[in-house]
């Protein structure tokens, strides 16, 4: 593919399809909330949201098993390897499914210690431990799923990627709405829905894969368990997970901080993380698209189109971050008066408007 012209409109339609996924990915905790709310059990509503947050905070410390699949597959495509491409999306797969594994093995620690940070009362609690024990297996396909969106982000198929993330959520929607209106099955049902929707989710996947490797020609796989691929792997894996680690304690630390100054402060702040929660669907969607470029230059050991591929996401990706500031100073008010009618959270948060509409340009090239 790297033979193939690399200009403005080719990166850009490529990042469309990611920005949808992005958009997209979030719906599946929304979906099981939206239909334990229409029960009109306020615990219920506060378990599923508590427990959404828990497998976010799990799971998202594993994205490195998306960006790690999305660097190792450009490279080993631009370097015209099919046996390598093959290799590591086995790698990611394997990698994935084990620690799909480990969670559910340790998932009464992992569910106490979560608990243990929230200030849930018994009847709140006993319906997250409910929500997490029925959804927690779903997780080697929940993870073997961003394997698979890493991988065919770094062959350039941004278009199956989302094809795939929407068959996810509408999956979980069907299943969440018979599991509990038709079957009655409360927390446990959405969680459950989320669980098999992840699995299905998986098994359409494979018919995807089967696809894109058919059309590619058959090759031989390099040896799975090769010393030199397993250590590259888990090398770039090892560095994501510490960027990871550091981010989520970024978070943690903004939102302790921001409780310790009172629930004011809390939900002014918790209105304008929605900003950066906006900012990263589209800047992630350029990440991404640069990711896999880059690495199908480096891999093809084409200097010139790796310069080119690095300036051309760059420039359309400060230009995405200046279209969200702009955005966000014209319309930011607007959006905080509609998500609270609390004066003292709408003053936080207009107060500290304008540095958050900054956040864009500022994050673009650690993006």
């Amino acid at each position: 593919m790297s033979e193939l012209p690399l200009t403005r409109r080719a990166v850009f339609m490529r990042t469309m399809p990611i920005m949808g996924a992005n958009v997209a990915a979030p719906l599946m905790g929304l979906v099981d909330l939206a239909v334990i709310g229409n029960t009109g059990q306020t615990g219920a509503i506060a378990a599923v949201a508590l427990g959404t947050l828990v497998f976010n905070m799990l799971y998202w410390s594993l994205g490195f098993l998306r960006m790690g699949a999305t660097a190792l597959a450009a490279q080993a495509d631009g370097a015209g390897q099919p046996g390598a491409v093959r290799a590591v999306l086995y790698r990611a797969l394997i990698l994935a499914g084990g620690f799909g594994l480990i969670f559910i093995a340790a998932q009464w620690p992992l569910r106490e210690a979560a608990l243990a940070l929230f200030s849930a009362g018994p009847d709140v609690a006993a319906d997250t431990r409910a929500y997490t024990d029925a959804r927690i297996w779903g997780a080697p396909a929940a993870l073997a799923g961003f394997a698979v969106y890493g991988w065919l982000s770094g062959l350039g198929l941004t278009g199956r990627a989302l094809v795939l993330q929407i068959a996810l959520n509408l999956a979980n929607a069907a299943l969440s709405v018979w599991f509990v209106f038709g079957l009655d099955w409360g927390v446990a049902g959405v969680a459950g829905a989320s669980a098999l929707a992840q699995w299905l989710h998986l098994a359409l996947a494979a018919v995807v894969i089967a696809g894109v490797l058919r059309a590619r020609g058959r090759a031989a796989p390099e040896r799975i368990f090769d010393r030199a691929g397993l250590v590259r792997l888990f090398a770039v894996n090892r560095d994501l997970f510490v960027r990871t680690l550091a981010l989520l304690a970024g978070f943690y630390w903004f939102n302790e901080a921001s409780l310790r100054e009172g629930a004011d402060v809390l939900a002014g702040n918790a209105i304008l993380l929605q900003y950066i929660a906006i900012s990263a669907f589209v800047l992630d969607a350029f990440a991404h698209v640069a990711e896999a470029e880059t690495g199908r230059a480096a891999g093809a050991r084409d200097w010139a189109r790796l310069k080119r591929a690095f300036r051309l996401t760059s420039e359309l990706a400060l230009g995405g971050a200046l279209l969200l500031t702009l955005a966000f100073l014209v319309f930011g008010e607007a959006f905080i008066l509609a998500m609270t009618s609390d004066p003292a959270a709408r003053e936080t948060a207009l107060s500290a408007l304008v540095f958050c509409a900054l956040v864009p340009l500022i994050g673009a090239p650690s993006w």
